[in-house]
């Protein structure tokens, strides 16, 4: 069975997975759904559950301007590697959701 990718996966099967990962340790749907506005322009029921992945970031309303503020690394990749946009958007979000999990303040996760 080949593995699905990333950006064809729905958004209701990634986003369950970093909501788990932020209520786990203690941060709430809210602050979840703040930090994917701050980034996105999006308010998260709106959002078709069954959009790729890929095509939520894509299709984006208001990218944030500041989001090239956010650096170091995700997975153990360094953020300024990424060379695919697309990819760069979704590691962006996950470093946000790994900061929200780690329990920074909002008023520094959203830069």
């Amino acid at each position: 069975m080949a593995r699905q990718s990333i950006f064809d996966m729905p958004v209701s099967k990634v986003y369950p997975l970093l909501l788990a990962k932020v209520e786990r340790k203690g941060r709430t749907k809210d602050e979840l759904d703040e930090v994917i506005r701050w980034l996105t322009g999006y308010e998260m029921d709106s959002v078709d559950p069954a959009t790729p992945y890929g095509a939520f970031f894509e299709n984006a309303p208001a990218m944030n301007p500041r989001a090239g503020l956010i650096t170091g690394k995700v997975c153990g990749v360094d953020m300024a590697s990424i060379e695919d946009p697309l990819m760069r958007k979704i590691r962006q979000l996950d470093k946000l959701v790994d900061e929200l999990a780690k329990g920074r303040p909002m008023e520094k996760i959203l830069r």
